[in-house]
């Protein structure tokens, strides 16, 4: 049996345009069929944009790479996330040092986590996003360095992953949506596609 979503979206083709195993993994948990398509996509964005912004229009400039390829029936589903501290973007470090450094900021402060998510079909489009406050403890450096020698910081915004072992000591508190920190606001999503 299927659940209502994917009942009312059986005769759809759902498209993930992520390379993200994390959002891969969160739509087949929401109990949706897909298939993946990746575009390289150039990320810049104005820099007079905010957070929120930002993330929303990464998410449609990645959705439009996608526009003269549409099928009907196909719905295509893109997103961007991003952390935002102290009024600047915390893009993906480009290697360990840079992680190291991101997680310093990080520790002992509040960010924000934006995820911006564009839907499109040939006959529309539409796009929102989530936001997720998140306070980290103050981390050791011994805390950093173990999670950045263990795990791989530099595919994800901000330097961490709040499913990993950073996320299970560091992270005091939250206020918003738990997945919207792993790239994808399921439960807005759900709503979202529902509407569609």
């Amino acid at each position: 049996m299927l659940n209502p979503l994917a009942e009312k979206l059986k005769n759809k083709n759902l498209i993930l345009a992520s390379q993200s195993t994390r959002r891969r993994v969160l739509l087949k948990e929401m109990g949706l069929t897909f298939i993946t398509k990746v575009k390289d996509t150039n990320e810049s964005f104005p820099q007079e944009l905010n957070g929120r912004e930002i993330a929303e229009f990464l998410s449609k400039k990645k959705s439009e790479a996608f526009l003269s390829e549409l099928q009907k029936n196909e719905i295509i589903i893109t997103a961007d996330t991003i952390v935002w501290h102290l009024s600047k973007v915390l893009n993906k470090p480009k290697n360990k040092v840079e992680a190291i450094e991101m997680l310093q900021r990080l520790s002992g402060s509040m960010h924000t986590v934006y995820t911006g998510v564009t839907l499109r079909s040939i006959e529309k489009n539409y796009t929102f996003s989530s936001c997720t406050n998140v306070w980290f403890k103050n981390l050791s450096i011994q805390e950093i360095l173990y999670y950045t020698n263990q795990f791989n910081p530099t595919d994800k915004a901000g330097a961490y992953g709040i499913q990993e072992w950073i996320g299970f000591i560091g992270v005091k508190k939250i206020e918003g949506c738990f997945f919207n920190v792993m790239g994808l606001p399921t439960s807005e999503l759900y709503s979202a596609l529902w509407e569609f």
